[in-house]
């Protein structure tokens, strides 16, 4: 864990752009969240085509972001600073027709309610003290 999904409404992201999310998302989650890189997943998901709105009105330039991490891990300080950051990381990769209606969402699950590899955190948490 973390795991984060951004969707994007636009114009086809070039591979730069796309390796610009990724590299900077990352880098939000180890260094503001303090999250280890090893683990830490980055998912770009682009809609060239769709209905996305806000107020009602059809918008040419969206994202969304949602992220995953385990519970109780940040102070709400550190997601403050994530959400700020991450606005700025999106304006700069998809420009300033993105609106302040950007939804960055972060998702905590309690430890016991999420694997890697097949196994979850307790397991493997376990099998590390063991090694």
């Amino acid at each position: 864990m973390p795991f984060i999904r951004i969707t994007v409404l636009g114009p086809t992201l070039a591979p730069e752009q796309i390796g610009r999310l990724q590299q900077g998302t990352t880098e939000l989650m180890t260094t503001v969240m303090r999250k280890p890189l090893e683990g830490t997943a980055v998912l770009i998901e682009q809609i060239n085509q769709g209905g996305w709105s806000i107020a009602g009105n059809p918008v040419q330039v969206a994202a969304q972001v949602e992220s995953t991490i385990g519970l109780g891990t940040n102070t709400p300080e550190e997601k403050g600073r994530f959400m700020k950051e991450m606005m700025q990381l999106l304006r700069a990769v998809l420009g300033k027709e993105l609106r302040d209606e950007t939804y960055i969402t972060i998702r905590e699950f309690d430890h016991s309610s999420y694997g890697r590899g097949g196994l979850s955190r307790a397991e493997r948490e376990h099998r590390r003290s063991a090694a």
